[in-house]
């Protein structure tokens, strides 16, 4: 059994096999028979057919993995010969089909994922055999396994999402109605039809409109019910089991990357490529199609898509492009020493890619005939346009059909990814024989032609501008000192050359930059990008007196838009958003932070004049409805995203005009809590939308009267027209709704469910931590009760409370309390509380005790435990700070009140002062003293804040700041100890 099947395959071994591979041949098939008897019996006979013989000699002797996978699975082998598919050429729906009937009567994700693998199995090994042994030609195999990927990708689909329903329910559009489906997009070579045998499938995910699921156990937003339906279709593919995977799924293509959701709606698609598109995403794009999911809506996406990809004018940045690449892909190469990888090395196949993309690029916004993701017809168009020499395009096609030939030999191998050429005398063997030469130096000689052609036409299209403009001699020696260092000592040194002190410190950190593993793994467009910028960026931080702090500060920006280049293109297109980056930054760690955290905010740099000047109220109020009204009003997760970005691109603003001198301190409070109003006003606003398209309207008594309403009163520095930079918001919410009635909806809920579900879906906007942070930290606790209270109650309980329980500490707080947005009758009627519980009498004695045991809780606790001498003052709660201006303020309303009821028009204590001053309750000199020092502390409470530093400071005996300490400290002592004596 063993020796006729072996004498057989010699005598039938192909030409160009070596003695050693026919050796190897029959080794395998000696093998094959002695483990698997009736199968081996059944394979003597069919090597009876010569030309059955030449391919398994040629197949089994080259690829481990299909001799292999016929050990394993030999009934497979068989079967796949006995049953013609081993010979034929499959149809456009082969794939489908076949699989259709496989997977019919499956009953769960396990079998689901065992049936899937099996067939990859059988597949695979048919596709690489008829590869090797050449009965198809490259576009066959590459379309059998993108055909065999999406017959995977849409069966896995129709069979997950049903079981995903069962759960959560079906996904419905809030616009619509409709019944909402995945939408999967295929990306390079499995949208361009040109997997390879080992392909990665780089995919993206997307769904038409938001909305959230019914009928299931549990409602979900529809982002969350498409994010599970993706992370098991996912599983289905790429999990490795004891059958092995099916196909790597690579995600790394959609939008934000691997910090994005996985999946994302058709708005929400178009505000990320339309405002934060990339190059590099355009040329992906180009190859992107429909390949699972609901095709007419995957075909309105791309309608979408398409404007971001081509361009409406003939676009000769591509050529820019392509220039930056080619300089990338030449030093990855030196620096990798990958002149043997066929796909990333010079003249390889990744050349003839970027070649033909160029084109379509340049030309795809006019001519849709190179929106085409195929590369042979592109290339097929550049030589009908005559947009190449004559000769070129044809030349490049079989530059490509050669490379990506021996792509396949590479990887079908052993089914594994690799491009390189391998250094072994048995690897080689092999791609000579597969590629048709009896020599490896026959194969060698013909890879070198074609690529040094490729090469040509490349060097041709991406040649260098004459004339272009030097850089300056500190860029050139800033740009030495980048690319030139070898470490980071040398790096300080050179630095310090250029005008940085003390700069070991940042030396490392620029090396670690540098060499990190992020920079090390750029492409090469990208990394020319950073190497442009940073000697630009090194240049200009040089030319301030902290150049060495500022450069510090702005690094781990660099470092978190690596992945996201065009904020470098941005930068280096802009000198004058780069100058305002390198100044701000200066001025402030915070900016630095807030823009390294958030990237998107140096679009704000692009206009000096918005940057730098304040806008009014209503200004701030009118921006964000104009920004949301783009938004459509069901799109709750793009509304969150709009909010996020106006409110820090606003903080931004605000804190530029500070640190530039444009608004003094007490403005820039007015417009932080204006910005905070404005945001809350249109919480509310989507918030009351939402409930109201479930539930219908709060009950009223009266269908005449007005629906019942909401009012948030902000405490704190809120409600005092005090907030700084990341301060949070102190609110108390109230409502004027019938308990005993209930909403009009479908779905109705009594008035105080629905209340409480508004309250916590507002809080919910606010707080939660999507991809671009959250909106502010809220702090409800000052309601009544607290934490054990109801988050919103009825302005007749929060009346009660404040009258018969409160303490002392809470009327204080109410004195800076104040309606913020909502019903404009619930704020008249909470002025009116307000002033009634505020204006009662008080016993001076009992008042003045609680104050001030209050005051020393909370310097014990808070203080710093050194503010009475020498050393570190905190701020706010050390004794003569703060709140001891507070305190003093609240204490003398709270007792003088019911006198003179003009103390309660204001709720900042600037004003409130002013009030005592007016009615003597204090001497001028003391309400003065308690102005000057307050307007101190917060500025360099401000400036602190800007710096990133803790409200502490370090305070020497007989400065100006000990000064205002002592004074404060003083008043305190002789407003509050006389009456707390009595």
């Amino acid at each position: 059994m063993t020796t006729d099947p072996s004498l057989r395959l010699r005598h039938s071994a192909v030409p160009h096999l070596s003695d050693a591979l026919v050796d190897t041949a029959c080794a395998r098939v000696a093998d094959f028979c002695q483990h698997h008897r009736e199968e081996g019996a059944w394979l003597a006979q069919q090597l009876a057919d010569s030309s059955f013989a030449a391919q398994l000699a040629t197949v089994w002797s080259c690829s481990t993995f299909v001799h292999e996978t016929c050990m394993i699975s030999p009934g497979t082998f068989v079967e796949l010969v006995t049953s013609g598919d081993l010979g034929t050429s499959y149809d456009d729906a082969g794939y489908s089909a076949r699989l259709a009937a496989r997977l019919a009567g499956t009953a769960d994700e396990k079998q689901l994922q065992r049936v899937l693998r099996q067939f990859r199995r059988r597949e695979m090994l048919r596709i690489v055999w008829r590869d090797f042994s050449r009965a198809a030609p490259l576009l066959e195999t590459t379309g059998d396994v993108t055909r065999l990927a999406e017959a995977c990708l849409q069966h896995s689909l129709e069979f997950l999402q049903p079981l995903v329903e069962q759960q959560l329910g079906t996904p419905v559009g809030a616009a619509s109605g409709r019944p909402q489906r995945l939408v999967v997009l295929g990306m390079g070579k499995m949208g361009a039809w040109e997997l390879n045998v080992s392909s990665d499938i780089d995919l993206i995910f997307a769904f038409p409109e938001g909305g959230e699921t019914c009928g299931g156990r549990r409602q979900v937003s529809n982002q969350e019910f498409f994010i599970r339906l993706a992370q098991k279709l996912i599983q289905a593919l790429d999990n490795n089991t004891a059958d092995g995977f099916v196909f790597r799924v690579d995600m790394r293509l959609r939008p934000y990357g691997e910090s994005g959701a996985l999946v994302l709606n058709f708005d929400a698609m178009e505000e990320y490529y339309q405002t934060q598109g990339r190059d590099w995403e355009r040329y992906a794009m180009i190859k992107a199609r429909v390949v699972a999911g609901a095709r007419e809506d995957g075909e309105a996406l791309m309608a979408i898509l398409r404007p971001f990809t081509y361009r409406r004018y003939i676009d000769f940045t591509a050529i820019q492009s392509l220039r930056d690449m080619k300089n990338l892909i030449n030093r990855e190469v030196a620096r990798l020493g990958n002149a043997d990888d066929v796909k990333k090395g010079a003249g390889g196949i990744r050349e003839v890619e970027f070649i033909a993309q160029a084109f379509q690029l340049i030309r795809g916004g006019k001519d849709k005939r190179f929106q085409n993701p195929s590369l042979q017809a592109i290339l097929g168009l550049l030589a009908e346009e005559q947009l190449l020499p004559a000769g070129e395009p044809e030349l490049l096609w079989r530059a490509y059909e050669f490379l990506r030939n021996t792509e396949h030999v590479l990887q079908g191998a052993g089914d594994r990814q690799t491009q390189v050429l391998p250094e072994d005398s048995g690897g080689r063997a092999v791609v000579a024989a597969v590629m048709g030469y009896n020599s490896w130096q026959g194969f060698y000689r013909h890879l070198e032609d074609h690529r040094s052609a490729v090469q040509r036409v490349f060097a041709g299209i991406a040649a260098e501008t004459s004339g272009e403009a030097r850089p300056e001699p500190e860029q050139q020696a800033a740009r030495a000192l980048w690319l030139g260092t070898p470490d980071a000592e040398s790096l300080g040194r050179e630095l310090e050359a250029l005008g940085y002190r003390d700069a070991a410190a940042l030396a490392a950190q620029l090396h670690e930059l540098r060499e990190g593993r992020a920079v090390k793994g750029m492409s090469a467009s990208v990394r020319d990008r950073l190497d442009t910028f940073m000697p630009l960026l090194i240049t200009l931080c040089r030319e301030r007196g902290d150049a060495t702090g500022v450069l510090g500060r702005i690094l781990p920006l660099v470092a978190a838009v690596l992945r996201r280049s065009a904020y470098l293109v941005l930068l280096i297109e802009n000198r004058e958003a780069l100058r305002q980056l390198v100044y701000l930054c200066g001025e402030s760690s915070w900016i630095a932070s807030q823009i390294g955290r958030y990237p998107a905010l140096l679009d704000e740099l692009l206009d000096p004049r918005t940057l730098f000047t304040p806008q009014d109220k209503h200004s701030i109020s009118q921006d964000l409805r104009q920004h949301l009204l783009r938004i459509p009003g069901e799109d709750l997760e793009a509304q969150m995203e709009a909010l996020r970005y106006f409110r820090r691109a606003q903080a931004l603003r605000i804190a530029a005009c500070e640190v530039s001198g444009a608004l003094p301190l007490m403005k820039v409070s007015d417009n932080l809590t204006w910005l905070a109003e404005a945001v809350l006003e249109q919480v509310q606003a989507i918030a009351w939308g939402w409930m109201v398209a479930r539930h219908g309207r709060p009950g009223r008594g009266d269908p005449a009267q007005a629906d019942p309403g909401l009012l948030v009163v902000g405490y704190g520095k809120l409600g005092g027209i005090e907030l700084g930079h990341g301060s949070d918001l102190d609110l108390v919410f109230l409502h004027s709704a019938d308990p005993n009635l209930a909403s009009d909806g479908e779905r109705s809920i009594d008035n105080n469910s629905f209340f409480l579900r508004l309250c916590q879906r507002m809080i919910h906007i606010l707080t939660t931590h999507t991809a671009s942070g959250d909106l502010y930290e809220v702090d409800p606790r000052l309601r009544p009760n607290g934490n054990s209270g109801l988050l919103v109650t009825s302005l007749a309980a929060f009346e009660k409370y404040q009258r018969d329980s409160a303490w002392t500490w809470e009327h204080q707080a109410l004195a800076r309390a104040r309606a913020i947005c909502g019903d404009a009758d619930l704020a008249r009627e909470f002025a009116r509380v307000r002033h009634e519980i505020l204006g009662l009498p008080r016993d001076p004695a009992s008042l003045v005790a609680d104050v001030v045991e209050m005051r020393e809780k909370m310097r014990v606790h808070l203080g710093s435990k050194a503010g009475d001498g020498e050393g570190q003052f905190h701020l706010k709660q050390d004794a003569g700070g703060i709140v001891d201006v507070e305190f003093m303020v609240q204490y003398l309303v709270l007792r003088h009140a019911h006198q003179h009821p003009d103390l309660l028009e204001f709720t900042d204590n600037m004003r409130i002062l002013d009030a005592i001053a007016r009615n003597q309750l204090m001497a001028g000199e003391q309400v003065q003293t308690l102005q000057q020092a307050y307007v101190h502390y917060r500025g360099l409470g401000h400036r602190l804040s800007l710096q990133g530093a803790p409200a502490v400071v370090e305070v020497a005996q007989g400065s100006e700041l000990d000064g205002y300490r002592q004074r404060v400290a003083a008043i305190w002592q002789q407003v509050m100890a006389p009456v707390a004596a009595s």
